[in-house]
Order: C-alpha cells, then structure tokens, then sequence
C-alpha cells in the first residue's frame, strides 16, 4: 500500500509506523509501537552480545637455550590453552650472541608445532621480528 494509507493506519490505530527495511524496493514498514520496537530490538543485541565467544590469544615465551623438560612443560600449557579455544602465540627470544644464529634456533619452534600436532595447526609459521621469532598456533576443528 502507499505511505500515506499505512501512515494513516498507525495514526488512527494510535501507533507508530516503522521502517524496517528502508533500503528494500519498495521499502518494508510495519505498524507497531516504536518504543516497544526499539526495546526489544535492544534486548535481542544484548541476547546476541552474550553468546558471543572473545578468542584470547596466549603468549608463550621459549629461549634458544631451551631443555627438552621445560619444553615438554610448555607444550603442555599450550595444549591447555588451546583446549580451552585460545589461540597461542609461540615466542623465541634472542638475546646478545643467540642473535647470531637466529636460523639454526628455528627447530624449536618446529619441535613445538610438531608435539602439538594433533590438537593444533599452525596458523602462521615461523617469523622473525626483531629480537625475536613468532608462530601462531590455533585449535585443531
């Protein structure tokens, strides 16, 4: 119907007419009350709002220096971590000569992902920045 019919509708029904889809061709209204509307439209974002899942992202610090039993205690936080849907952020830091021989230190990391690979991907590989070499790890769906 035209607008002005559907305007004179609300007005005699003593209620509002709203635009909910302006946009469509022709544009879709309905004839409500625009404060009830706008609450409940309030109540379903709050609805959506609480069942959203924030993914955090943990840190782990590794050095190159690094033994296997404290590696092994490592992985172990990370498995928790991904069993509860965070993401791991895997760091290797250098420091003073360990600068040096950045690449022959990038096993570990590989170590890491491969202990880690059948709850895991890797979601980006090994990168150096800086003083230090990042992996980002995420849960395996």
């Amino acid at each position: 119907m035209s607008a002005r019919e559907a305007l004179q509708l609300a007005e005699e029904a003593g209620v509002d007419l709203v635009k909910i889809a302006p946009t469509a061709k022709p544009p879709v209204c309905k004839i409500v009350d625009y404060g009830k509307f706008k609450y409940e439209q309030t109540r379903k974002e709050k609805e959506a709002k609480k069942k959203q899942k924030v993914i955090e992202i943990k840190e782990i610090r590794l050095s190159p220096n690094i033994d296997t039993n404290d590696l092994n205690t490592k992985i172990n936080a990370a498995k928790k971590f991904l069993s509860k849907g965070d993401r791991v952020k895997v760091t290797l830091r250098f420091r003073g000569r360990e600068m040096a021989h950045m690449a022959a230190s990038k096993h570990i990391l590989d170590d890491f992902a491969e202990a880690l690979a059948d709850v895991s991907v890797v979601e980006k590989a090994p990168k150096v920045e800086g003083r230090s070499m990042t992996m980002f790890l995420t849960e395996k769906r």
